[in-house]
């Protein structure tokens, strides 16, 4: 096994090292989002694969076969509309289906952006008669939650405007302010609401919850039980994400991630397949915070799979967030602390450059034989003909697209 950490001091023990880098593993746990094995699609057209889930069970069983080889997906994120249309009366189908699975039901995505009443918002629209059936909505989400025992809701609200003048900044503040505060009364004592933000998309001109800083302010307002949910896509490209999240963590708002990783915009790539440096810097400052932040710290994937195959990506991604979160916890903290005192640019960046070209595939590797996991979870997935026999039992029906990306 091949772990280091490069200073100019003393070299931990192979054993250390070791404690530490299985320590950091064992702490990391991940969500699997339901729509990343379902077909998806973007606004100029869709890709069906036949290995696609189309019903629950389906979603489930795809989560489970990951959480098999990764031993890290121990949860599945369901939205709303999408997998419990019925609302609580569903919970007993995914108490059996996790169950059956073992995989818990995660976190619960309301659906504010797919009825044709919220064209002009939802929790922010104009009319109050729609506005209360948006909240109406949040609050069957809480519920959802509370009978499925779903520790968190994660709103993304895709409300705003396209044009100057055509709707009230103000008064939509004070809309989204007073709906979140309802939504918040009604979370059961270890419930979180879990607020995400966007600068753009699908509103052009305004969004309501445009960054950080607006959805910080809504998780103050909402009540003590809200917080903030950075999603590594929702920035502009040279936004520096990790400032963002080192201000969360001082502030007490970070409350949890959606992970993939974008070119251009919101492209719901793969994690790492374009800057995984910058996953890794993240990580950084989060493993700064020590366990007790950590736990309160929900990770989960989204992002949507048009081109590889949808069980391979989402393994691929899970892999490689083991992969940056281990490099992160490799870092030698108090030797970089004291450089940075110094002022050492160049041995304090050297140093952490360090710890992110380390190859720690082998560590992962023996962490994972230890724990009675396939050595390689992306080849195990190939060799265990579990896509393969899906795209035959699910290809003769080619499911429909049912979510967008």
């Amino acid at each position: 096994m091949r772990i280091r950490r490069l200073s100019g001091e003393t070299m931990q023990s192979k054993s250390d090292l070791q404690q530490l880098a299985f320590e950091a593993l064992d702490s990391f746990q991940i969500e699997v989002p339901s729509w990343g094995f379902a077909n998806t699609g973007t606004r100029f057209g869709k890709f069906l694969q036949a290995g696609a889930a189309s019903t629950l069970e389906e979603k489930f069983s795809d989560a489970g076969q990951v959480h098999k080889l990764t031993g890290v997906t121990p949860t599945l994120a369901l939205h709303v509309l999408w997998d419990l249309p019925n609302g609580t009366a569903d919970a007993g189908t995914v108490h059996d289906l996790a169950n059956k699975y073992g995989v818990a039901a995660g976190s619960i995505n309301p659906n504010l952006f797919q009825d044709q009443e919220f064209k002009f918002g939802s929790l922010c629209n104009p009319s109050k008669e729609i506005r209360e059936r948006a909240i109406a909505h949040m609050l069957d989400s809480v519920a959802i939650a509370r009978k499925l025992g779903s520790r968190d809701i994660s709103l993304w609200l895709p409300d705003g405007s396209n044009y100057p003048g055509t709707q009230s900044i103000r008064r939509r503040i004070e809309w989204l302010e007073e709906a979140l505060q309802k939504t918040h009364k009604k979370l059961a004592p270890n419930q979180r609401l879990l607020i995400e933000y966007k600068p753009f998309e699908p509103a052009f001109y305004h969004t309501d919850i445009a960054d950080w800083g607006m959805a910080s302010h809504l998780a103050a307002k909402a009540g003590p039980q809200a917080r903030v949910l950075v999603d590594t896509g929702h920035h502009y490209a040279t936004q520096n994400i990790e400032q963002i999240v080192a201000w969360l963590l001082h502030s007490g708002m970070l409350g949890g991630f959606h992970f993939n990783d974008r070119r251009y915009a919101d492209d719901d790539l793969t994690l790492g397949s374009i800057d995984p440096y910058q996953i890794f810097r993240i990580f950084h400052e989060i493993q700064l915070s020590g366990r007790k932040v950590l736990s309160q710290i929900a990770f989960m994937i989204d992002q949507s799979h048009n081109l590889k195959g949808k069980m391979e990506a989402m393994v691929q991604t899970v892999v490689t967030a083991q992969e940056l979160w281990l490099k992160a916890a490799l870092v030698d903290r108090p030797r970089l602390e004291r450089l940075q005192d110094q002022c050492e640019l160049v041995a304090a960046e050297e140093l952490f450059r360090g710890a992110f070209w380390n190859d720690v595939r082998p560590v992962l590797r023996e962490w994972r034989k230890l724990r009675g996991l396939p050595e390689d979870p992306l080849a195990a997935l190939a060799e265990s003909g579990y896509v393969q026999r899906v795209s035959a039992e699910r290809g003769g029906k080619m499911a429909p697209v049912t979510s967008y990306a």
